[in-house]
């Protein structure tokens, strides 16, 4: 898919990959196309009940996608970290938790790796809660003065 986006667009937008994938998908896509890439986050100071709601969304990915699994195979992961459930290695790789610093260091190492730009999928216990607070926060401490929407 990278390949036929570097012969045939403008860029690609890569979901559900960790940095070591937007190197990869950098060099597939040369320096000139855009490369928008997808970080899955859970802004919340708690560990365990970060890392609790990140793995419910890895575990949609790792139990009902096979393109998902698939892809994750060729970046290393193995079955043991698809099956039963996601292992820690794997939920800690695609999904940004903690504080803003935490999420922040995540943007950095995919901008670091190639991308253009990082958009944020905010992760809740609900899935069904529109984060607010958190995009609130988010583009506060990320979006350089001036540049988020009015106030």
């Amino acid at each position: 898919m990278l390949r036929l986006a570097a012969a045939r667009t403008a860029g690609a937008h890569t979901y559900f990959v960790p940095p070591e994938h937007t190197a990869l998908a950098r060099t597939a896509l040369g320096p000139d196309a855009v490369l928008a890439v997808e970080q899955a986050v859970v802004l919340d100071p708690d560990p365990a009940r970060a890392r609790e709601t990140a793995t419910a969304h890895v575990a949609v990915y790792t139990t009902y996608a096979a393109h998902q699994q698939a892809n994750l195979r060729r970046l290393g992961f193995t079955d043991q970290d698809l099956a039963p459930a996601p292992s820690r290695r794997l939920v800690d790789a695609l999904v940004a938790h903690g504080d803003l610093d935490a999420v922040a260091r995540r943007v950095g190492e995919h901008l670091d790796a190639g991308a253009d730009h990082v958009c944020l999928q905010v992760l809740t216990p609900d899935p069904a809660e529109l984060p607010l607070p958190a995009w609130r926060e988010l583009a506060a401490a990320l979006l350089p003065p001036g540049a988020g929407p009015a106030s």
